[in-house]
């Protein structure tokens, strides 16, 4: 793996492999046949990136969207590396100058969607560009288990037929062990060496906020955070529109992305997202996937997502730079019902019963008091070690335990009298008018008024006992169906609880106050104190070099390398190579017009020591022999800082207000 560290450091600029990458790549330059599940920023690009620069031959990459085509290529030519796309978005004369050029064998890597694969001709030519391997990103597609299927995925398996002895790599970032086996089989793949990467995202900081104006809680979460930019779902179009025009409204630059626009405004959105030139986009599930922006620092559920699937998906699409995201889901129980209207109109019973198994797993992950990393590695079938995971909410601000054993014998009680009574089950609103002394016609006719729980619960509100039902089902002392009308009954523990009054006792959020709305700071992975200032400098540089090159600004340099460079100063060519992210190729194309910015900025100000207790990060011996007579002198007081030789922090507050989810609840 000499050669592979060596073509790391020198086209992509790092010197280390991120977990599992070298072990992928040693089985594609051996020629095997490979399925690897890495989390979102894992680095599955680079998988078949570096063998693709190894080994002789074309690398032949189905990818499922044109802009991650277009995105992934331009980066890899920024590092020097000959690779090209074809698409329905190129032009005629365009096309065939990139077919020449394939004839020709001038490409390492050919990007394709997979309905190319449909076209006349295709899997004849492709005969004939000497392909050694095939990698199939978002391989997920091909499963009708996995929550992007696309039918055209399934024809991937001609490929088989058409080169017999190429080895196929098959990546995803997300997959239940239903959809890897699925995958496996779909793609024929021959005795794969399969590689399943932890799912945790450790940059990541996990938070749910009960919704109280969802709004407001909005736009004040975007002015704590007013150089970053980041997503925000909606589970409706008309709410994604609305919220943009609001948002633009309220001075946030925000855009709108859903299926339902026009698709040049929909690319016009996604492209002035990717370039910066708007911080926010609005947008539905249709938004998202191969979206390659490395500097998205937040994703916001304004709902609840349909799925923890679908939402371990959505927030990952933060960070992916490895730099700190966060990750807000604002909560009602009223999501719930919107959802359930939406899965009803669902033709097949079979596929309602598992969208409501699914949301309810969704319910139980926004509700609960424990950690929500626990919970959704726990989804994935992957268990999380830690005690505290100091990155969600409720690890940090750990919820109030409250002794509820009696409004819980009272809950409990009614299930089984309810039963008792009527010898099945109901539905929870109808459990909860009992408690609350409803005479509504249902009650009475059934003659429920009559049960000794009538009206014993009427000094705690409906959507109290709601909370509190959910925590004991949580708790296992109560269950609740997945069928339409969501009974919920009694279990075995929960009859053990009753008769031996048990004490049972709950978590919930505490309350915040509104002068609390920026809280300490609290540090995730990835996270390390820089000079703001210089990097917001070295950005707008960026930004500059971008434009004039017609591409989004992370393909020129990312924040992490702005950063890094923001916090050790480099001074020299040797020092800026030395940059993560800065290959050989951006290093003689870069190096000047950064070192420039860099040299006038500490001359004016001085230069500033970093010296985090909580990152262990010594300074490069490569900083260390760098000049230090290139600079003038700068006290402290002329830089700025009073006299204080204080680092600038510069992260971002870990805790959003939370409020107390009802009044009478509990």
């Amino acid at each position: 793996m000499k050669a592979a560290r060596a073509k790391l450091k020198e086209v992509f600029g790092y010197d280390e492999f991120r977990p599992l990458q070298a072990e992928i790549i040693g089985d594609a330059l051996a020629g095997r046949d490979v399925f690897a599940l890495l989390p979102t920023g894992g680095g599955k690009s680079l998988c078949y990136q570096l063998p693709a620069l190894l080994r002789p031959g074309l690398t032949l990459v189905i990818s499922p969207l044109i802009a991650l085509m277009k995105d992934q290529v331009d980066a890899l030519v920024a590092n020097g590396v000959a690779a090209t796309f074809l698409n329905s978005a190129l032009e005629p004369d365009e096309a065939r100058r990139r077919l020449r050029g394939l004839h020709a064998g001038d490409y390492r890597l050919l990007y394709v969607a997979p309905e190319r694969m449909l076209l006349s001709g295709f899997l004849e030519d492709i005969r004939k560009w000497g392909v050694t391997l095939i990698a199939v990103d978002e391989a997920h597609c091909i499963s009708e288990w996995g929550h992007d299927f696309r039918p055209e995925y399934r024809r991937l398996v001609e490929l088989r037929d058409v080169l017999p002895e190429v080895p196929v790599m098959a990546l995803t970032a997300t997959a239940t062990s239903r959809v890897r086996q699925d995958i496996v089989e779909r793609l024929a793949l021959r005795e794969p060496r399969e590689y399943v990467a932890s799912f945790n995202r450790p940059n990541l900081f996990y938070r749910v906020a009960p919704k109280a104006g969802a709004f407001e809680q909005v736009v004040d979460f975007l002015a704590e955070r007013p150089q970053d930019s980041g997503i925000v779902y909606c589970l409706s179009r008309k709410s994604v529109e609305s919220l943009a025009e609001k948002l633009t409204a309220a001075g946030v630059s925000a855009l709108p992305y859903h299926a339902g626009l026009d698709a040049a405004v929909r690319a016009g959105n996604q492209e002035a997202f990717l370039r910066d030139e708007v911080r926010v986009i609005c947008a539905t599930i249709a938004f998202g996937m191969g979206i390659n922006k490395p500097n998205v620092r937040f994703v916001v559920h304004y709902d609840l997502p349909r799925n923890l699937e679908s939402y371990y998906q959505e927030t990952g699409r933060a960070g992916r730079d490895g730099l700190p995201g966060e990750c807000l889901l604002l909560y009602s129980r009223g999501d719930i019902l919107k959802q359930k209207r939406m899965i009803d109109e669902k033709p097949d019973a079979e596929e309602r019963q598992a969208a409501v198994r699914q949301l309810n797993v969704m319910a139980e992950f926004a509700e609960s008091g424990g950690c929500r990393r626990r919970a959704v590695l726990a989804y994935f079938g992957e268990d999380f070690p830690e005690a505290n995971c100091g990155g969600c909410d409720n690890c940090t601000n750990p919820p109030e335990e409250l002794d509820v054993t009696v409004p819980a014998q009272k809950f409990l009680s009614c299930l089984y009298r309810v039963r008792q009574a009527s010898g099945f089950s109901f539905g929870l609103n109808h459990v909860v008018e009992i408690l609350r002394g409803s005479e509504a016609a249902g009650i009475v006719e059934r003659g429920h008024d009559r049960l000794p729980t009538h009206g014993i619960g009427r000094d705690v509100s409906a959507e109290g006992w709601k909370q509190l039902a959910a925590e004991l089902i949580r708790l296992g002392y109560a269950s609740r169906t997945d069928d339409k009308f969501a009974t919920v009954d009694l279990t075995d523990e929960g009859l053990a609880v009753l008769r031996e009054r048990r004490a049972v006792r709950v978590r919930r959020a505490p309350a915040a106050k509104r002068a609390e709305a920026r809280p300490a700071r609290r540090k995730v992975a990835g996270d390390f104190a820089f000079d703001d200032a210089l990097f917001q400098l070295l950005r707008g540089l960026r930004r500059e070099i971008a434009a004039a090159k017609n591409v989004p600004p992370y393909i020129i340099f990312s924040d992490a390398s702005l950063r890094h460079m923001a916090r050790f100063y480099p001074d020299s060519d040797l020092a800026f190579e030395g940059t993560p992210g800065v290959g050989r190729k951006k290093s003689v194309e870069f190096a000047r017009r950064f070192l420039k910015v860099i040299r006038d900025y500490v001359a004016e100000h001085g230069r500033q020591v970093f010296r985090d207790e909580e990152v262990v990060r010594e300074e490069p011996e490569i900083y260390r022999a760098s000049k230090q007579e290139d600079f003038p002198k700068v006290s402290p007081k002329s830089a700025g800082t009073k006299g204080k030789d204080k680092p600038k922090r510069t992260g971002r507050p870990d805790d959003y207000p939370r409020t107390n989810l009802r009044r009478g609840g509990f």
